[in-house]
This record gives C-alpha cells, sequence and structure tokens, in this order.
C-alpha cells in the first residue's frame, strides 16, 4: 500500500530534509524551504524487478575512452541568427532547452517565431501550451504569419498525457509552456512545486534523450529574476537562456547562461514589433541612437559580450549636493564599481567629488558588468564635474586600477575595428594595448598609461 510522508524541499537548490530548517545546509539561503507531500509505494521488491535491476547490472559495461567514436552534432538553423549564435549554431537534437525571462518579456513570441521558421522547412513541431487555449495561441500567431502545415497545437498539463501524444505524433521539434503548468498524477503536490517541476523536467529530458526530439521549455522567473523552481532544474537541462531588457522598452536581450554545446558568453539581441521580435544584427549602431551632441558628461565606450564588440553610450550627472550623504545611483553598471572610481578619481586626480550628487547611466537600458569601460566611467565623471563636452567622435576604453593605472583589456582589435567601421576617429585606450593594435589606418590612437594622461586628451 502506497504511503505517504511530508518532506522539506529547498526552492533554491533542491536540498531535502525531514524537517523544515531556517537555513538550508547546502547552499546556505534563508528561508528556502518549503513543504512537499510525497508518495512512496511498498517498501519490498517484486522479484520481476529484481531479475529486471540485475539483467541491467549484467549488460553495463564500461567503454575505454579511446575507442569511443565521436561525430558533429546535428544542428537546425531556427531562422534568427542571433539566436542560432546564442544556442552555439542552431538547435542540437536531442537537447533541453530553458527559456525564462520576465513575464510579457517575449518567451512564448519568440518560440513561436521559431516554430514559423521550422514549419516552413518542413519540420515537425508540436507546440505545448498550459497556459492559453488553443484559440489565444490561433490570435498570437495570426500577428506573426503563416505556419506550415507541421504545426501541431496541444493544450495539455498531464504529463502522462503528454508523453503519449509525444511518442504517437514523433515530432522534430516540441515547445513547452510553461513547465510551472506541467503535472504528473502520481507526484500529490500541486503543479509548479518542487517536486512536480523536478518531475516533469526528469520526464522532458529522457524523452528528448531517447527519441532525438529537440524540446524547449519555458520557465518563469521569481522576483529576483532567476528561474522559478529548484535550482536543480538549471543543471538538468543542456541550455538556460534570459531574456533580459524592460518589458515596456523595445529591445531585448537574450543571454545564455549555460551552454553544453556552445558558449556561454554570447547575446543576441532583438526589437519588440507588432508582427513579433525582430533581429537587432547591429546592436552598437542602435545603442547609440539618439544621442546628444554637445552635451558634457557623456562618452562612447566598448565592451565585448563573447565574440561580439557592442559599443555603448556612458552618461555621468555630477552636482553639488544639498544632503549630508551625497546620493550616488548607477544605472546599467555596478553600484559598488561606481563608488570606487569615484574614490580613485578623488584620490588620485584631486577633484573633491565627496559633497556631489553623482549619477551615472548606460544608456539604452543594457547592462554592462565588463571593467573595460571604466576609463570611459571615469572620463564620463570628469566631463560632467568641469562641464566640458567630449568630442563627439571620441571612444574610450580600458581597466583603471586602484592606483589610477590604465590597465589593458582583451581584444582590444577587435573594439578599435568596430568603432572604425562606425564612424569614430579618436580613441583613448591603455598604452599597453598599443604593441597588439599597431597602427590603423583613419583612426587616431591615444595610448594612456593614468588618468593624468588620459585627461589630458579632453
Amino acid at each position: 500500500m502506497a504511503k505517504k510522508s511530508t518532506i522539506f524541499f529547498c526552492q533554491n537548490c533542491g536540498y531535502e530534509s525531514a524537517k523544515w530548517l531556517g537555513q538550508c545546509p547546502a547552499c546556505k539561503e534563508w528561508n528556502t524551504l518549503v513543504e512537499e507531500t510525497i508518495v512512496t509505494g511498498k517498501a519490498g521488491k517484486s522479484s520481476k524487478k529484481t531479475e529486471s535491476l540485475a539483467a541491467r547490472i549484467h549488460e553495463a559495461q564500461p567503454v575505454k575512452l579511446s575507442g569511443i567514436k565521436t561525430e558533429s552534432e546535428i544542428r537546425t538553423a531556427t531562422g534568427f541568427e542571433e539566436l542560432d549564435r546564442v544556442l552555439g549554431g542552431g538547435i542540437v537534437a536531442g537537447s533541453l532547452v530553458l527559456v525564462g525571462g520576465d513575464p510579457g518579456i517575449g518567451k512564448s513570441t519568440i518560440l513561436l517565431q521559431v516554430c514559423k521558421n521550422l514549419t516552413e522547412k518542413g519540420k515537425k513541431v508540436l507546440y505545448i501550451s498550459g497556459e492559453e487555449s488553443l484559440q489565444q495561441i490561433k490570435l498570437r500567431a495570426s500577428r506573426i504569419g503563416s505556419f506550415g502545415e507541421e504545426m501541431l497545437l496541444l493544450c495539455e498539463t498531464s504529463l502522462e498525457t503528454i508523453q503519449g501524444v509525444i511518442e504517437r505524433v514523433q515530432p522534430e521539434i516540441v515547445v513547452i509552456d510553461s513547465i510551472q503548468t506541467m503535472y504528473q498524477e502520481d507526484v500529490s503536490s500541486a503543479p509548479g512545486s518542487v517536486s512536480q517541476v523536478r518531475e516533469a523536467t526528469s520526464v522532458f529530458m529522457q524523452i528528448a534523450k531517447r527519441m532525438g526530439i529537440s524540446i524547449f521549455i519555458v520557465g518563469h522567473v521569481t522576483k529576483e529574476g532567476v528561474v522559478a523552481g529548484p535550482r536543480v532544474l538549471e543543471h538538468m537541462v543542456d541550455t538556460v537562456l534570459y531574456f533580459e531588457g524592460d518589458r515596456h522598452a523595445a529591445y531585448r536581450i537574450l543571454r545564455g547562461v549555460k551552454n553544453r554545446f556552445g558558449s556561454t558568453n554570447e547575446i543576441g539581441v532583438f526589437e519588440m514589433c507588432q508582427s513579433g521580435l525582430k533581429e537587432v544584427k547591429n546592436p552598437s549602431e542602435y545603442m547609440l541612437s539618439g544621442k546628444p551632441q554637445g552635451a558634457s558628461g557623456s562618452i562612447v565606450s566598448c565592451s565585448m559580450e563573447g565574440t561580439r564588440p557592442i559599443l555603448v553610450e556612458v552618461q555621468a550627472l555630477v552636482c553639488r549636493s544639498n544632503l549630508a550623504m551625497p546620493r550616488r545611483t548607477a544605472a546599467g553598471t555596478d553600484y559598488n564599481r561606481v563608488g570606487l572610481l569615484m574614490a580613485v578619481i578623488e584620490k588620485r586626480i584631486g577633484m573633491h567629488l565627496s559633497t556631489c550628487d553623482a549619477y551615472v547611466n548606460i544608456a539604452g537600458g543594457i547592462r554592462m558588468n565588463e571593467p573595460a569601460i571604466d576609463l570611459a566611467i571615469v572620463l564620463a565623471l570628469i566631463s560632467s564635474y568641469k562641464d566640458i563636452a567630449i568630442d563627439e567622435k571620441t571612444l574610450a576604453f580600458g581597466e583603471v586600477g586602484l592606483s589610477g593605472e590604465i590597465r589593458a583589456v582583451s581584444m582590444a582589435q577587435q573594439r578599435v575595428a568596430e568603432a572604425r567601421k562606425l564612424g569614430f576617429e579618436t580613441i583613448i585606450l591603455p598604452a599597453v594595448s598599443m604593441p597588439s593594435i599597431g597602427k590603423v589606418e583613419g583612426i587616431r590612437l591615444l595610448p594612456a598609461a593614468n588618468l593624468r594622461e588620459a585627461l589630458k586628451y579632453l
């Protein structure tokens, strides 16, 4: 006879405990353990199960690494170059991909557009929704465009039914929207709970590996911006993609957090329009659109996202403060890093910013944490403090140390090439990076070993 018991799961890492604990012993997070009811079967094992287990143990044999033959994985293009870049070149057969993001950011939209592109190539696609009706999906699909005959829709939340349909239909691509709505009848907890999410992901992983079907899973996120459910969910899947950006803004950034088949440093940039998401193939030009002319506290910098250089506008506003403790605000970059750079300016250059409010912003809403934009932040702060406008065709990049030195950054040649392509004429860069770059026709390189040398170019 089946027995019911209560166990506590950590929502962050999946740790199991027989009693509630304030702090998870595994991940050290507070108030993450939730109560779940699990059903266990009989304690004894049948003779058939024992014989089956003995047979599997006998058949399992280790294989020498030198005797394993590898073949290049078969990839399917999604029809979006930006998405293919993040995935590592396309969809790998038998892969399990988790797509997370804020509500309304465009997760379902881009997956529906991918389904449209794949059906036009003759691929059989099964879209399973547990949140929307068939009529709602049809209305959204009509805004995107026309779909091929191989596009199949299913509104279902039962894992047993979904598994049976997949085995009968034999699709090449499956989309699950969303994993928090799926449930298995053997698990007594509610859909979206730790046990249900973990069990559903395990079922889809077995289907993907056994049948060679590529499965996309949509995951809800918490208020902290991470995928809801146990952290083990991200460990089970092959690829984790996050949609970033303000839902009220036009642009969207797709970032790879985990990828077993490619790099996790690549990003894809999209623009939300009436007919769905549109690729932004030149994000640098897109981010610099609307840059003010002749305004102080503004300079362009270059940050690397994987192998792609992206030019962003760094804005700063410094003004006298009437408060006992001046205000510091950073949007799009690390707040603590801005405070550190302001301390370097005050100590190494002698500018008294301790009585000023300071606001730093990466225009366009994109978030950049690479140290290469340190020099641009410092120059923007000084430009605003002295009310000196920086030439519009000037770009700066370099890491700033605590001694005021400007340190080298990676891929300096690619940054210079991107700046030249977009028409910049002057680049302030670390002096130690000059030997690797050499002379560049049509552009003036201004090397600086420290901040005092960089200020001479303003």
